[in-house]
This record gives structure tokens, sequence and C-alpha cells, in this order.
């Protein structure tokens, strides 16, 4: 998924970069408004997938999470009732314990790494879906700016041509 954003922030990047200048223009650039407009929308269309990848990354760590305390849980229960099954050394007992205390921490130091890197992943996708879109939307801006630029300078260029030409009264100036 992520390949699809960034094959489509490519493709917005070439079509600006390909656009044609306008004749007295060498700093502006003339893109298709609709087909750029069709590229944001379906980038923004991919962007909640991807985030959606990275909520399910954190429901299976949390499901795992959940899971291995219940394990854990269960096996300190086995190893308790084991435990007092032994007629009474206290050495078994002690032995029992040890082992599902081992067990759990175990589970909970592979609850932390499974928590961090699950955090890691997402915070990264968050971070090239941000500058993604953010690199888009600056892009546009530009390119409105650039559009209005030239809009407003083509219209006063187009008031000063009418207002030079002569009147019907044919005066000439």
């Amino acid at each position: 998924m992520a390949n699809d954003i960034n094959r489509l922030i490519d493709i917005i990047y070439q079509q600006i970069e390909e656009a044609k200048a306008p004749a007295l223009r060498p700093g502006m650039s003339i893109v298709d408004r609709d087909e750029l407009l069709d590229l944001l929308e379906e980038l923004k269309a991919q962007l909640p997938v991807e985030l959606k990848r990275a909520q399910e990354l954190l429901a299976a760590r949390d499901k795992f999470v959940e899971e291995a305390r219940r394990e854990a849980d269960r096996m300190m229960r086995q190893a308790e009732l084991e435990a007092k099954t032994k007629v009474s050394e206290s050495e078994v007992l002690y032995t029992a314990k040890e082992r599902a205390r081992q067990i759990v921490a175990r589970a909970e130091e592979r609850s932390r790494q499974l928590y961090q890197v699950a955090n890691e992943y997402a915070e990264d996708a968050l971070a090239r879906t941000e500058e993604a879109v953010q690199a888009a939307l600056d892009e546009v801006k530009q390119s409105r700016i650039r559009f209005r630029t030239t809009s407003t300078a083509k219209m006063q260029e187009q008031r000063e041509k009418l207002e030079k030409k002569p009147g019907p009264e044919g005066g000439g100036g």
C-alpha cells in the first residue's frame, strides 16, 4: 500500500516537473488540473488503508499481549496447583513460583518488544503518510498561486489592450 502512495506522489511530481511553461513565464508551469486533482483524490483514498493497517498491527499487538498474560496466568495457576499437590516440600513450591515468575517476565518482555516494534512501525507509517500528503498539498498550493498570478497578469494585459484601442468615434487618440 505504501508503494501505491509513493507511486501516486511520484506521478504528481513527474507531471509538475514535465509541465510546459507559458511563453513569457519560464518560472511557471501549466498542468492538467483535473488530472492532478484525480491523482490527489486517489492518494487521499489510499491513506485510510495505510492507517487501517497500522491500527490492525496495534490491535494484533494488544491481542498478543493479552494472550501472553492469560497464558502466564494459566501457567502460574497450574504451577501453584502442582506445587500444592506435592506433599510439603517448600522447595518444590519455590521452584514452581520461580518458574512461573520467569515465564511471566519473559512474556512481559516479549510484550514490551512487540509494543515497541508496533509503535515504531505505526509512527513511521504515519510520518511517511503525513510527509506525502504535505508534499502533495504544498505542490497544489504552489500550483494555485502560479495559476492565480498568471490569471491576474493575463486579465491585466487584456484590460490594457482594451483601454489602448481607439473608441468608435474614430479619433485615434
